[in-house]
């Protein structure tokens, strides 16, 4: 039971720092290299596909376990840390009066082009008339 809430705790965590890159990007103090990061982050954070669908196994979670978190620390590296605290400030009570997260139309249309291209790549390299 330890475990799983260690787990969840983390995943909360995740949560609330994807919301704080959100709210980083429309902060006038972010750097032009972290807004850059951070909209990408979170576009594909909530996007409500991912680009490796939850059912393949193992490699379907790789992006929530290993490449959000990534994307997330990385970029929370190039954030002043006052722009954090304001940030995370504004995240916790935004998580606590919104219950659904909110959805990344960008990140889908990011994600659909890109199986858009892998499928193209694919289909001309095996089957070509």
């Amino acid at each position: 039971m330890r475990l799983i809430n260690r787990l969840q705790n983390w995943a909360n965590l995740l949560k609330r720092d994807v919301m704080v890159l959100w709210f980083t990007v429309k902060n006038p103090e972010t750097p032009l290299v972290a807004k850059s990061l951070a909209v990408v982050a979170v576009a594909y954070a909530l996007s409500p596909i991912d680009l490796i669908p939850d059912f393949i196994p193992i490699l379907g979670y790789i992006d929530d376990i290993i490449l959000i978190p990534m994307f997330v620390w990385i970029t929370l590296k190039f954030v002043p840390e006052e722009v954090i605290s304001q940030s995370r400030q504004q995240a916790i009570s935004w998580l606590s009066t919104n219950k659904l997260k909110p959805k990344s139309y960008l990140g889908l249309a990011i994600i659909l082009f890109i199986w858009l291209f892998v499928s193209v790549a694919l289909f001309q390299t095996f089957i070509k008339t």
